[in-house]
């Protein structure tokens, strides 16, 4: 196919003015991105906006699995709270509640697209 560039899972950015840090989030537009490499403000980098990862959520907030999340750019965690941030994709599993738990599964960009629009 003559227009294919390359698959999608992993796509390269520039980072944004503070760089970026590796495994941590990084809003660039309307899109959410997981650095795959620490990078300074300017500097091509790689980042995943696509695929399964395990990562910060909001603590004292219960996930179900399937459940929308969201990307909460300031505090740099996944949240279900949709007001003032980004949809990121789904929770592949359920999380308790309680203040402790503060890490959640996300398939990054399922259902993302769908909310945006």
């Amino acid at each position: 196919m003559k227009n294919f560039v390359q698959p999608g899972e992993s796509v390269e950015f520039t980072a944004p003015v503070g760089g970026v840090t590796a495994g941590v989030g990084v809003q660039i537009g309307q899109l959410l991105v997981i650095a795959t490499v620490t990078a300074a403000a300017g500097a091509r980098f790689n980042g995943l906006v696509e695929g399964v990862i395990t990562r910060a959520k909001a603590g004292s907030q219960a996930w179900a699995e399937g459940a929308q999340v969201y990307w909460d750019e300031s505090a740099k965690v996944f949240t279900t709270v949709a007001a003032g941030n980004l949809p990121a994709g789904v929770a592949v599993a359920a999380v308790a509640g309680g203040a402790g738990d503060t890490t959640g599964t996300v398939l990054l960009g399922r259902g993302a697209a769908q909310e945006a629009t």
